[in-house]
């Protein structure tokens, strides 16, 4: 299965976008850039590392071990430095995050390998 990094990197940091506008439009908070930046910022900062340790360039579209690791790290290092941002804590936000980007960065990546061996049997 190959995939090309760049649409890969895209759909990746557009579920963490995704994530904090649908989170502050719920929550009634602002929803400007600047504000959605600070809820985004340390998911990405997340992203990136799960994307480092799993040296996700190399098969971008991989659930497992590219998928799963990019979304835990996205998981808890974005918890973890959120309070950095100015977001507090609590554990219903923690189980939102991590099955919402569950949902979103493992659902595009198993929709990807579902489509490439339909692909390959036909």
């Amino acid at each position: 299965m190959r995939t090309q990094v760049w649409p890969a990197v895209v759909a990746d940091v557009a579920c963490v976008v995704v994530f904090a506008l649908v989170g502050t439009a719920n929550h009634g908070s602002a929803t400007s850039a600047g504000d959605v930046a600070l809820v985004t910022l340390p998911f990405l900062a997340g992203l990136a590392a799960g994307w480092a340790a799993a040296r996700a360039w190399r098969a971008p579209a991989r659930p497992w071990p590219v998928g799963v690791t990019a979304w835990c790290a996205t998981v808890v290092l974005g918890l973890a430095l959120r309070p950095l941002a100015g977001g507090g804590f609590a554990w219903s936000f923690a189980i939102v995050t991590a099955l919402f980007l569950a949902a979103t960065m493992l659902g595009w990546r198993m929709l990807v390998a579902l489509l490439a061996r339909r692909r390959a049997t036909t």
